[in-house]
């Protein structure tokens, strides 16, 4: 069990590494150290309330409601307002994200996390020129 629970953690860690590492890379607010941790701590807490709750699914399920509105709190603190210009909602969601890619290897659903890792990572890594080109457009045309 102990094995298990400790692949589970490192897989859960893999994956989201990458999201971290791209947003430290870019300077975009939290990063490598952050969506890592998010990811191992999701599966960590679900891991324990599997164990704890065994197959009691409505258990289960107030165990992801606790977490879910926990990493809402966190994703909301990446969240900045500046005059008329809103910040930060790229990285709150990716941190929810990177919670759901801790569950989803928790509850052994290493697919699912694997493609919510990717789709986050390719999202982070190239909308962002693409972002930049569609600003100068629109500055450029009135």
């Amino acid at each position: 069990m102990a094995g298990s629970n400790l692949l589970h953690l490192a897989v859960a860690y893999l994956i989201a590494l990458p999201i971290g590492w791209d947003r430290e890379r870019s300077g975009d607010g939290v990063g490598l150290r952050t969506f890592p941790l998010v990811a191992v701590a999701s599966c960590g807490y679900l891991l324990i309330g599997i164990d704890v709750a065994g197959a009691n699914a409505d258990a289960q399920s107030r165990v992801l409601q606790g977490l879910l509105g926990g990493i809402g709190f966190i994703g909301g603190g990446a969240i900045l307002k500046e005059g008329g210009t809103v910040r930060g909602t790229a990285t709150a969601a990716s941190i929810w994200n990177t919670a759901a890619i801790g569950v989803a290897v928790a509850f052994d659903r290493f697919e699912i996390a694997l493609i919510l890792g990717l789709i986050n990572f390719l999202t982070l890594r190239w909308s962002a020129p693409i972002k930049r080109a569609v600003a100068k457009d629109t500055i450029q045309d009135p």
